[in-house]
């Protein structure tokens, strides 16, 4: 893993030798950012299961004003930080060592003790196959994490599309997708009064 573009660009990312994490592979980021372009730039983003944050590493070489990243698994957590260092990106990014469902449940509508923070884009890409892409956007749906023109992304294997599709959103509706092979991109963005087009491309 590299980050493709920007001030860090080139600089090599160190990965997990774990199972449950969700890399995403260069030709599917670089696609992903292409199809961004400049939207990523002085934007708040937050990596809900961050990994070893190559996405939102990528969205802060790219420009990006501040990045928040979660990550449960302590030794993920841990070269993430460290792929910030190698970046020199950390000063501009916040990691957060916990779950992101508790996470997002303490940033609920509900939830009056914290500040909240709205972020421009959010990037969802849980472990496969437990259904988290599904229980997260509809979450998200009603969360005010998301900014009032905001864009959730949701990174998953093509097989669990269906359950995603499923979430009857009341305030994000799905506006694009794009398939890479055994990855698919969905894009969410805040509705529009009449909007309901969706741009659906399939790429190999």
């Amino acid at each position: 893993m590299r980050v493709v573009a920007g001030e860090a660009k080139g600089r090599r990312l160190k990965a997990p030798d774990t199972m449950g994490t969700r890399p995403i592979i260069d030709r599917v980021k670089t696609a992903l950012f292409d199809i961004l372009s400049g939207e990523v730039e002085d934007t708040r983003f937050l990596d809900l299961f961050g990994g070893v944050g190559s996405v939102g590493i990528e969205a802060l070489s790219r420009g990006a004003a501040h990045a928040t990243f979660i990550e449960m698994n302590y030794k993920v957590l841990k070269l993430l930080r460290e792929n910030l260092q190698i970046t020199g990106l950390a000063n501009r990014a916040e990691t957060l060592h916990g779950d992101a469902f508790k996470f997002l449940q303490q940033n609920s509508a509900s939830s009056q003790s914290i500040q909240k923070v709205a972020y421009d884009i959010i990037y969802v890409a849980p472990p496969q196959y437990q259904s988290m892409a599904a229980r997260a956007l509809e979450v998200l749906d009603s969360s005010p994490l998301v900014a009032d023109d905001g864009l959730v992304i949701v990174q998953i294997h093509p097989k669990e599309r269906e359950g995603v599709a499923a979430i009857q959103c009341k305030h994000l509706m799905l506006s694009d997708e794009r398939r890479y092979g055994s990855t698919l991109l969905m894009f969410y963005r805040v509705k529009e009064e009449n909007s309901t087009d969706v741009d659906t491309i399939s790429e190999t």
